[in-house]
C-alpha cells in the first residue's frame, strides 16, 4: 500500500486524540504510535483488505512473532476478542482497545478478557468440553503416554473442584472471577492468551516496543 493511500498525520492526529478520550491506559502520545503502527502493519496487505483492517492471518502472525504464541484455539479466540463487531478484521478502534487490556489491563479487565477468550462458543460458561479442547490443544504430551486424554480429563476435573463454586459441572463468569480472585495464577488457567510479564509495556517504552514492531514487520 503506498503512502498516499495511507493514514495521513492529521487524520492520526485526530484519531489518537479521540482514542485517548475513550480508551484507558494510552495516552495521547502513546495512542498516536499505536495508531502509526497499526497503519504500517496494514501495509503487508493487499489494498482490499487493508481497508478493513488486521485480518486473521495478519494478527495470528503478530501473536506468534511478537508475543510467542503457539496454541492456533487461542490465537483465533484472542483475534475474536480484539474484533468486537465480528466483521473477521481488527479495525484501528479495536486494535487500540484490544492492546490496552492485553498489554495493560487491570485484573478486572483481564479477568473478563480471559473469560472470553475461554468460552469457546459464547454462551457464558466454561464447558467441561471446552476445557478439554483447550488444555489438550496447550499441553505438550510425552510420547510414552498411553492415553494421554485419560490425564487431561483428570486436569480438566480438578479445574473444576477448585473453580466450580456453584457445583454445576462448568464454570459461569463469576465462577471463574471469584477462582482468580482467590489465585491469580488462574487467570490463565486453560491456555496462554496474554504477553508474559516481560512484555507488559510501561510508559518509557512504548516507543521500544513500536521500533520493535517496525523491525519485525
Amino acid at each position: 500500500m503506498s503512502e498516499m493511500s495511507a493514514m495521513n498525520r492529521k487524520i492520526i492526529q485526530n484519531l489518537a486524540e479521540t482514542f485517548s478520550r475513550q480508551i484507558k491506559h494510552f495516552n495521547r502520545t502513546e495512542m498516536e504510535c499505536l495508531i502509526r503502527l497499526f497503519n504500517g502493519l496494514l501495509g503487508d496487505q493487499s489494498d482490499r483488505r487493508a481497508a478493513n483492517g488486521l485480518d486473521r492471518g495478519k494478527f495470528r502472525n503478530i501473536l506468534h512473532k511478537t508475543f510467542g504464541m503457539t496454541d492456533d484455539m487461542i490465537m483465533d479466540r484472542v483475534f475474536h476478542a480484539f474484533d468486537k463487531d465480528n466483521d473477521s478484521y481488527v479495525n484501528v478502534k479495536e486494535w487500540t482497545e484490544g492492546l490496552s487490556v492485553f498489554l495493560r489491563g487491570t485484573l478486572d479487565e483481564k479477568i473478563k478478557y480471559c473469560f472470553d477468550v475461554y468460552d469457546l462458543n459464547g454462551d457464558g460458561h466454561i464447558s467441561r468440553e471446552e476445557m478439554f479442547h483447550m488444555l489438550k490443544n496447550s499441553l505438550i504430551r510425552q510420547p510414552t503416554e498411553e492415553d494421554p486424554d485419560e490425564g487431561i480429563k483428570d486436569l480438566v476435573e480438578i479445574a473444576l473442584k477448585k473453580m466450580d463454586h456453584d457445583h454445576d459441572g462448568r464454570l459461569s463468569f463469576t465462577d471463574f472471577e471469584k477462582a482468580v480472585r482467590e489465585e491469580d495464577l488462574l487467570l490463565e488457567a486453560f491456555g496462554t492468551c496474554l504477553p508474559d510479564a516481560k512484555v507488559y509495556i510501561a510508559n518509557s517504552e512504548l516507543n521500544t516496543f513500536v521500533n520493535y514492531f517496525q523491525l519485525r514487520y
